[in-house]
């Protein structure tokens, strides 16, 4: 009884010094993003977006954690195009909630390599279009949405940067993996620059 006694205690101690070791914060993040199609024979030009969330991460060993996000992104990209000799100018306005789950590795305790997957929902979908050259001067906007794909995948690579105890800068470039549209080929690209707080 007396060993069962002291194997229960030292389980209790071993338990309470792992929880002690665990690292769990949390925290907003924003930031500014570069965002544009890619893909076979995709000819886009991107545009400067921004994107805002809350973030968590899970510090398994010093070397080691994972942190998954909720980021609402503004995407999508710009290009050229002639419809019967008048020239349009496009923009495609393609809004995402993204959840990237990223491990993270530690090179040194203030800096992480950042690698992982994300899934992003759709909730908005516009296209504009302005009239450039060989057609009367006008602006007019298209609701896309029946013709965006509901969800997307990507992968994500990056490095975070611990300014401070509860500061960091996150720099992360996320390529998309299936096709925004329907029919086209293009698939999302995301170069981000970020900030965020941990509490």
């Amino acid at each position: 009884m007396k060993k069962i006694a002291i194997a229960f205690v030292c389980m209790i101690m071993a338990v309470g010094t792992a929880m002690a070791q665990k690292q769990f914060t949390f925290g907003p993040k924003i930031g500014v993003d570069y965002t544009h199609y890619w893909g076979k024979n995709v000819e886009h030009g991107g545009q400067l977006n921004y994107q805002a969330g809350l973030f968590m991460e899970y510090r398994f060993t010093n070397k080691f954690s994972v942190a998954p996000e909720v980021v609402f992104a503004a995407q999508g990209g710009k290009y050229d195009t002639k419809i019967l000799g008048v020239e349009l100018k496009e923009t495609d306005h393609v809004n995402y909630i993204n959840v990237p789950v990223m491990l993270k590795y530690y090179v040194i305790p203030e800096l992480s390599i950042d690698f992982g997957p994300q899934v992003g929902f759709n909730v908005y979908s516009k296209n504009t279009t302005e009239v450039k050259a060989g057609g009367e001067g006008g602006k007019g906007t298209t609701d896309m949405k029946d013709y965006t794909k509901s969800v997307d995948f990507g992968l994500g690579l990056g490095l975070t940067y611990n300014i401070a105890k509860d500061v960091f800068v996150q720099g992360r470039y996320t390529m998309g993996l299936t096709k925004v549209f329907d029919g086209p080929e293009g698939k999302n690209g995301n170069a981000q620059i970020a900030i965020g707080y941990r509490f």
